[in-house]
């Protein structure tokens, strides 16, 4: 099976849409669709996303006849484990982008999904959720 049907496969099989997945990779759906039609080929950066996204090996989407799809929480790595062990804590995120609202706040991970983080916070006494780039924290501490 090509790289193009193994994305477009695990894409829908993550019930994304086109749309969705470029924007979560920064691409246009363009790219996405030359991709899944062997128009053109990602770059080596965007197999190592599209392979986090959707939870697939990079040997999965590079080898033809390479058939192991999903991938085990066992083998991910230190900040994965941790995300995880956090879930349904109360943390206080310092981000290297100020953009987010969340600057200074205790929030609680809801979900955390490879590359995204969702995030739960009061701000001005309304439950807010914010999905976040894990690439886009720089610290956690946990709240007691």
């Amino acid at each position: 099976m090509s790289i193009g049907n193994k994305i477009a496969d695990a894409r829908k099989e993550k019930n994304l849409t086109q749309e969705q997945l470029a924007d979560m990779m920064s691409v246009t759906r363009q790219s996405i669709s030359r991709w899944e039609s062997g128009v053109s080929f990602p770059e080596m950066e965007k197999v190592v996303l599209l392979a986090e996204l959707l939870n697939v090996s990079c040997d999965y989407l590079l080898n033809d006849s390479y058939e192991q799809q999903k991938i085990s929480t066992a083998g991910k790595s230190a900040v994965t484990r941790l995300l995880y062990g956090l879930k349904g804590k109360q943390v206080k995120l310092t981000l290297y982008d100020t953009d987010y609202e969340i600057v200074d706040a205790a929030c609680t991970i809801v979900d955390f999904d490879g590359p995204w983080v969702s995030v739960e916070y009061t701000k001005k006494k309304k439950t807010m959720t914010k999905i976040l780039p894990v690439s886009s924290i720089q610290s956690i501490s946990i709240v007691k």
